[in-house]
């Protein structure tokens, strides 16, 4: 076991722990809704978004606090003449700093300016907004979602539960900010699906990794929507999963990430509402293959890389299991909570 790695995830954000404990809500940047800065469940941890000062401007990292400011990485360190080891425009680069870059952090954090800007003032964007591969992710991974779905596939050779994590992957193209909007296009598809899941950054290289040693190569966390074009995936395609959940935009992420030291899992809900209605609420707890069981099988014979990101699985509740079906239309508000985390929100345009 990395213990070397484990202590400074709880290091990293002492800072940021101490500072304040009650949540903050801001206004999001054109948007009437508000951005939501999440308590941590965790014992320590950094929030780390990536985001734009203002339009125009270069984006860069920054450490969001408990009450809601945003210390922008590359300035700081300049100001506290830091050499950091890491990349301050990259959550890759960052990741793969490792123990050192969570110290570098912690370090900025604890001696930050006073002259802050607060969340609404600045544009959040995807923490990763260009992954470097396809966006893994676990399927059927809650007993109740695998159920509601078993008389709506197409592909009925499926009926019994896997006995191992079954994957797939979204392309990089649908990759989307935590409040940009959802393409919508009725020639292409009419039944847009939502998916709310609890996303892992990996933190560091690693093959053949075993359930014993997985939690280790986690660098945070961040929530997902893994939107599905159903007629796309269970008509056109026949049941096969890739196409109808890789059309450009379907995977809005973030806000930021937080370290894994910040959140506790067993305390971590997965919660999707549209247009204000709850429509998925889940326990980590109820997830079938929990995170290291699905690291161990995704790493057998395939190296995990630094900023990879492995979208969970989604709950029940989804639309096209509904009875009427429901599906997203132009207009709707997709809103994707992890608890401890953060919370997304997306148009869809």
């Amino acid at each position: 076991m990395d213990t070397n790695r484990r202590d400074a995830l709880k290091l990293g954000a002492s800072a940021a722990v101490s500072s304040m404990f009650i949540s903050n809500v801001m206004a999001a940047p054109g948007d009437q809704q508000k951005i939501v800065v999440e308590p941590m469940t965790g014992k320590a941890g950094l929030r780390i978004a990536n985001y734009l000062p203002k339009m125009g401007a270069t984006s860069r990292l920054g450490l969001v606090t408990n009450d809601g400011f945003v210390v922008d990485i590359p300035a700081e360190a300049a100001r506290q003449k830091m050499e950091l080891s890491f990349d301050p425009t990259s959550m890759i680069s960052l990741a793969a700093s490792g123990n050192r870059g969570l110290v570098e952090l912690a370090a900025i954090f604890k001696n930050r300016s006073a002259n802050l800007a607060n969340v609404n003032q600045v544009i959040l964007l995807s923490p990763i907004p260009k992954p470097q591969s396809n966006i893994y992710c676990v399927g059927w991974n809650y007993l109740d979602h695998f159920e509601e779905g078993l008389q709506n596939r197409e592909d009925k050779t499926v009926k019994e539960y896997p006995k191992v994590p079954v994957l797939f992957t979204k392309g990089t193209q649908t990759m989307n900010g935590p409040f940009d909007p959802i393409p919508y296009d009725a020639g292409i598809s009419t039944m847009i699906d939502w998916e709310a899941e609890l996303a892992v950054v990996i933190g560091k290289k690693g093959k053949n990794i075993s359930e014993e040693n997985a939690m280790d190569y986690v660098y945070g966390y961040t929530a997902y929507n893994d939107t599905t074009a159903r007629d796309i995936q269970q008509k056109r395609q026949s049941g096969q999963w890739f196409k109808g959940k890789s059309l450009d935009g379907h995977g809005p992420m973030g806000p930021w990430v937080v370290t894994a030291g910040g959140v506790n899992l067993q305390d971590t809900r997965i919660i999707c509402r549209v247009n204000g209605v709850e429509k998925q609420n889940a326990s980590y707890k109820q997830m079938y293959f929990k995170i290291p069981a699905i690291i161990a099988e995704l790493s057998r014979g395939l190296t995990l890389l630094p900023g990879d990101i492995i979208a969970t699985g989604t709950p029940s509740g989804v639309g096209y299991s509904r009875k009427p079906p429901e599906f997203l239309k132009p207009g709707d508000m997709v809103e994707t909570e992890i608890t401890g985390v953060g919370i997304i929100r997306n148009k869809i345009a």
